[in-house]
Formats: C-alpha cells, structure tokens, sequence
C-alpha cells in the first residue's frame, strides 16, 4: 500500500480520536536479547558493543519488531511509530553505524508499513509514523561548562542528519514524519527546513507532527523554552500536529497539554510515560490508571492524537483506546491574526 496523504489521515483525525501505539524500548526489553542477538550474523564480528542499538533490531531481528508492531496494532492502535529513534548519523556515531543509517530507516518503516498493511482497511485504515528523535547533541547549549559559547555541532550537520533520515523514511513507505521528545527547539527548526527542502524536491508534502518534552514541572523545555513560545517557534512548519510526550505521567503532563491546547492552532498530541519512574527508574503505573486520565482529556477536548510513551505496553494502548473511544476530537480553534514572537518566552503584539 502506498503511503497516504495529508488530507486522508486529516479526515480520519478529525473524525476521532486516533490512537498512537506505545513503547518500543519497553517492549524490546521483555525480549532480553542478547549482544548476538543484537549483532546477528552480518554484524557478529564487528568491534563497536552493538547491544543496546535498538535500532539495528530492524536489520538483525526484523522479526521481533514486526510482533511488537502487530501487538499493538492488535491492542487498537491506529499510528504505528517506526523503530528509529536513534537512527540518524549523530546518535549511530557511538556505535560507529553512521554509514547504515538510511538502511536502518527504509527497513523501520518497511517493517511497519508491512504490519499496518496486514490490518489495515478502507474502512479503518492504519498509518505510519517515520519517527525521527531528538539525537544526542544540542545546537542550543554547550556541553563544557567552562565554554559556554561552545557547541559540539552546527545546525547544517543537525540538517544534513534530519534530512538524510527523513528521505529514507520515505523511501520506506510512512505516511508522516513524527519529530518526537523535542528538548532543542534549534534542533527541531533545522530539522523543519531538512523536511521542507525534501518535500520541495519531490513536489509532495507528508503530514509532520511535532511532539516536545518539557525538563520538569515548570513547564520548559531543556533549552529554557515555555511551551507556548515553543509552538510558536516551530509554527511555520506547518505540522498536522503540536504535542509533548515523554515528561511525565498523564496526571502530571494534562496542565501542560491544556495550556497547548489553549494556544495552538493545529491539532494536539500527547502520549506520556507509564506514570513516573520508581525508585529502581521502572514504570508500573497500570494501564487503568494512565487510561483513565487521558480519558478526562478526551472528555475536556484537549487532544487529537493520544498514545504511550516510556513504560507503557500494547496493554495500555488497549486501555487508551477504549477510553476514548466515542468523544469527539479537539477542534483546533481559529486564532485572531496579531504577530507572535517567541524567545524563551512569547508574546502577542495586538494589531
């Protein structure tokens, strides 16, 4: 199946709730793999420490992906995200992989376009998400205290990573492009321009979502940005969707979902962790409970597009999906045109 436009996965989103899947580190976990199983046969004599590479799993235990995939697919989940968080030239670095990351990318969403296909239906048709992450450089702060006008990478190399990224997602059949646990709003805008200039080139457009995380409960982001300045600065990319995941559990992330809901002018998401970490950093928030608060942000119109993040398993995808099953999406309010301009804060100048 090809991958289907802005307009189809527009009307389904505006019809209902849509529902995104879960962890895929949680469920990678459960498996236990071993270090060969993460190397498999073609990487079984190579010298970096390959565990821990989720990513490569799309390569090496394609299989195992494809049934965390069908598990939440089967769960109720309507999006499904691709394996490829890390996979970008950046974050491969520390395990020396950066030569296979357009591999990497076309087979996570080759393997997720397989498991949606499998399901999907005219009548409830099931996307896929290329998931980009946030990698693990910022352009906006300096990793040495004592240089704090020091920067370990540039904007254009943060582009260049995005956009070779983004062009092998495509080639693998998504249907949007998922920039997710935003920490840098610069990062974020290179990546912006890395997606216009491609979609420039093929002459089509795919639907972007963009999903940020704030750093603790005063609601900003790493690089010292509100949320609402936050949306601003990435406004002009046009995603289909502005939301936070990651965070937080869903009690605590709804005061920061509402007050994005309050401003922006696009559609909303918001897939939080399995509550907060314990004291051995595990989630065990059940799936009740997190249902049951992202239930009330249905029922108050908050959202659009609703998911897990960190803990979270096809179980608690499954209870998602029925709680919101029924209540009608947020429609996106049409704001009155005034100059917003964003710093670390933002501000309205009235017309």
């Amino acid at each position: 199946m090809r991958a289907l436009n802005e307009s189809t996965i527009g009307t389904v989103a505006r019809e209902r709730i849509l529902v995104m899947d879960g962890a895929m580190g949680t469920m990678i976990q459960g498996y236990q793999l071993s270090d060969a199983d993460y190397r498999g046969k073609r990487f079984a004599d190579y010298p970096s420490d390959l565990k821990g590479a989720n990513d490569l799993l799309n390569i090496t235990q394609g299989r195992v992906i494809k049934e965390i995939h069908t598990s939440y697919l089967e769960a109720g989940a309507d999006i499904l995200t691709t394996n490829t968080f890390n996979a970008n030239a950046i974050s491969m670095s520390d395990y020396k992989l950066e030569r296979i990351v357009q591999e990497l990318n076309i087979e996570g969403a080759r393997i997720a376009r397989e498991a949606a296909d499998e399901v999907s239906t005219p009548e409830r048709p099931r996307f896929v998400a290329g998931v980009l992450g946030p990698t693990n450089r910022t352009a906006s702060i300096s990793p040495d205290v004592s240089d704090p006008g020091y920067r370990a990478i540039t904007y254009d190399e943060i582009r260049t990573t995005y956009r070779e990224a983004a062009f092998a997602l495509i080639e693998g059949g998504v249907d949007l492009l998922l920039l997710e646990t935003v920490f840098d709003t610069l990062n974020a805008k290179a990546a912006l321009f890395a997606f216009e200039e491609l979609f420039e080139e093929r002459g089509s457009r795919l639907p972007v979502m963009v999903s940020g995380t704030i750093t603790d409960r005063s609601g900003r982001t790493l690089t010292g940005q509100t949320i609402e300045a936050f949306w601003y600065s990435v406004r002009h990319g046009r995603p289909i969707s502005i939301g936070l995941n990651c965070s937080f559990g869903a009690a605590q992330l709804r005061p920061y979902i509402a007050e994005l809901a309050a401003v922006a002018d696009c559609m909303i998401s918001a897939y939080p962790n399995a509550g907060l970490p314990n004291e051995f950093a595990e989630y065990d928030e059940l799936p009740e409970e997190t249902a049951s608060h992202i239930r009330t942000w249905a029922e108050d119109g908050l959202v659009n597009f609703v998911g897990g993040c960190c803990g979270t398993t096809p179980d608690h995808i499954q209870s998602i999906a029925e709680a919101v099953t029924g209540f009608p999406p947020r429609e996106p309010p049409i704001l009155q045109q005034c100059l917003r301009l964003s710093g670390l804060e933002a501000i309205e100048v009235a017309s």
